[in-house]
């Protein structure tokens, strides 16, 4: 290093949300130290698919060695441990942008994940994609020397940071010169690290976490000094991994230890995935999959905008590692990797939003996925069970995204119910299909943005009386599924809370003549009421849907739903009004005595609007109002 370079050299501080990491490194994450080497491990492996890839359009990058390789190497006189890449390199902006700063999106969503659990937190490590730091983990200083492949061998840079003394929290960032292009990450480990200096326990945690890693794993080979009685190093490379494309073996080759350790590569997860599929497909299209549902939501799971999933291969050389259009959006939680066969080498962005081969290998990968989760719904219903909690309000959204292959979607969504009226989602609609009443022709729902709102809404009163099963349905995207889902094996979906009751064979003649009778009978006080709801109502009628509650609001027939409406407004959306329809038990006291009431008319029909509203899910537009109301009927009840 020259004199001017070092006269070049800066102190820079830390992000704030960098220093937090890594106070989480040091001091959270120590039994599970391990992952460090995996995760530098598969950091130099990306560099290398990098330059491969860059190096399409300019062999030049390759700088006469394209035989791309990762190094391990101890030194234990001087306690350190290095991990060297021949692969893209940094140029100092990068290095500043990559080691000093968190630059991805999500950064208070993945400190808010953190739960101090060592296990939960040390999978978000290599998630959110900050696995570089791990190696504070085991190392009170790191040093890295870099050179980005096509830059000069005096454009190189060193990036240095210890974490003891005054300069914790600060690093270095100077030119250097180096002959060859990538990077060099040397940790100088801490006093209780001493098992990391042998070559054997450096072999082991590699095999362990790495032995997937396409690029070879090189260490120099040790071998028995009798003189010495000790293992001595050589000159000789060996190389410590398989390296080879895993996916790119047969089945019956590949044990299930190593499709974990390779989902957790992919993944960037710690955990290990719920399930798997693994096939090749031969044909007009030649490709191969290796596709992993994980067994957790990634923290970032709702951000339709963050780049998830399934890295693309063509002739087993790295493309891209976030190929959205292979996966839809509603899979999005889905890992792995796709290996074409056909697709030109030189493949971009833009040439896959338009190319058919990419359509045909999207509609594979989905069905593969889709009939994993058939597997799992059918065969292993407890692993289903964990995939619904974590992931089924995502794969809800495919019922409006995937018209192929709705039916199969719509196949595997799970409800609530007032089957067995808890909040869990555990209901199919082929098991709703299959407790139906004799005469019964379509599935009914509510709708309601809390499961308590859904399971005690009066709109239920007739069906419950009946024992006619109704799915309770309160999540959001609930409102796109049944929006999108008219029916399934041929049973029309019908909201409890739009239209006329309508029970078809269910509802008998009696019941139906009583309602015509009472609506006669009740025909001077139903104007009535309408007229004193002028500009809230569009109609108020007679029904037989309730037991309990003396009212209810209901959608007509071709109207948006309440629910619905209510989402759309908190969204910021203006949605043309469309006024409810008002529904009154006529066998309730207080209608009852709504048929004799004169002076207080318009209070009693007004504080039955408003409690229907409330009990719908609405809000008041007048609360105030509404209590004074309540407070003077109270008082006239009792002559005061």
């Amino acid at each position: 290093m020259t004199v001017e370079q070092m006269s070049s050299a800066q102190t820079l501080n830390f992000q704030a949300e960098v220093k937090q990491l890594l106070h989480l490194m040091i001091h959270s994450l120590y039994s599970n130290r391990e992952i460090f080497l995996r995760e530098l491990v598969s950091n130099a492996s990306d560099a290398c698919d990098k330059l491969r890839f860059e190096a399409l359009e300019n062999g030049g990058l390759f700088e006469n060695d394209a035989e791309l390789k990762i190094r391990v190497a101890l030194d234990k006189t001087a306690r350190t441990l290095t991990i060297a890449d021949n692969g893209i390199g940094m140029s100092r902006d990068e290095v500043v942008t990559n080691l000093g700063t968190i630059a991805k999106s999500g950064t208070k969503e993945f400190f808010g994940k953190l739960t101090g659990d060592q296990k939960k937190d040390a999978h978000l490590i290599g998630q959110f994609g900050v696995g570089f730091y791990s190696a504070f983990i085991v190392a009170d200083k790191v040093t890295v020397r870099t050179r980005r492949a096509g830059l000069a061998t005096t454009d190189a840079v060193q990036w240095e940071c210890s974490m003891t003394g005054d300069s914790a929290g600060e690093y270095t960032v100077q030119p250097i010169d180096k002959a060859d292009r990538g990077t060099e990450i040397t940790l100088h480990l801490r006093d209780d690290q001493d098992d990391l200096l042998s070559s054997w326990k450096l072999r082991s945690i590699i095999q362990k976490y790495s032995d997937h890693i396409l690029q070879p794993i090189v260490m120099k080979k040790e071998q028995w000094d009798e003189e010495k009685k000790e293992q001595v190093v050589t000159d000789e490379d060996e190389t410590v991994n398989k390296a080879n494309a895993l996916w790119a073996r047969s089945k019956s080759e590949v044990s299930d230890e190593e499709y974990t350790e390779f989902y957790k590569h992919v993944g960037h997860d710690y955990e290990p995935p719920l399930a798997w599929t693994h096939s090749k497909v031969e044909g007009r299209h030649e490709y191969t999959q290796l596709l992993y549902v994980p067994g957790h939501a990634p923290f970032d799971m709702w951000d339709r905008q963050a780049r998830h999933g399934v890295k693309l291969y063509v002739r087993r050389v790295f493309i891209m590692d976030d190929a959205e259009k292979l996966m839809p959006m509603y899979l999005r939680f889905v890992r792995g990797v796709v290996d074409s066969n056909d697709l030109p080498l030189n493949v971009s962005r833009e040439i896959l939003q338009e190319s058919k081969d990419i359509d045909t290998l999207r509609a594979g990968c989905t069905k593969k996925v889709l009939g994993l989760l058939e597997d799992l719904a059918e065969n292993q219903k407890d692993k289903y069970i964990t995939f619904w909690k974590e992931f089924g309000q995502v794969l809800k959204e495919g019922v409006g995204e995937d018209h192929a292959n709705k039916d199969k979607i719509a196949g595997l969504l799970r409800f609530a119910s007032t089957h067995v009226d808890t909040a869990e989602e555990s209901v199919s609609l082929a098991d709703y299909i299959g407790r139906m009443k004799e005469g019964q022709d379509k599935i009914y729902f509510v709708t309601a943005d809390s499961f308590n709102a859904a399971k005690n809404s009066p709109h239920l009163e007739i069906f419950r009386k009946k024992g006619i099963e109704v799915l309770l349905l309160s999540n959001r995207v609930d409102e796109w599924v049944v929006g999108n889902l008219t029916e399934f094996d041929g049973k029309q979906l019908a909201s409890v809370a739009k239209g006329g009751l309508d029970l078809g064979s269910l509802e008998d003649e009696a019941e139906k003549a009583a309602v015509e009778k009472e609506t006669g009978e009740l025909k001077d006080m139903l104007d009535k009421m309408k007229a004193s709801l002028e500009g809230k109502v569009k109609e108020v009628r007679v029904t037989h849907r309730l037991t309990d509650s003396p009212a209810c609001l209901v959608a007509d027939e071709h109207d948006m739903g309440m629910n619905l409406a209510r989402l759309m407004k908190a969204a910021g959306q203006n949605m043309p009004i469309s006024k409810p329809i008002l529904e009154i038990n006529p066998s309730h006291p207080v209608v009852l005595r709504l048929k004799y009431e004169d002076a207080q008319f318009d209070d009693w029909a007004a504080v039955l609007f408003d409690q229907a509203l409330l009990a719908e899910g609405g809000t008041l537009d007048d609360p105030a109002s509404f209590v004074k109301r309540i407070n003077q009927l109270m008082l006239a009840m009792n002559g005061k």
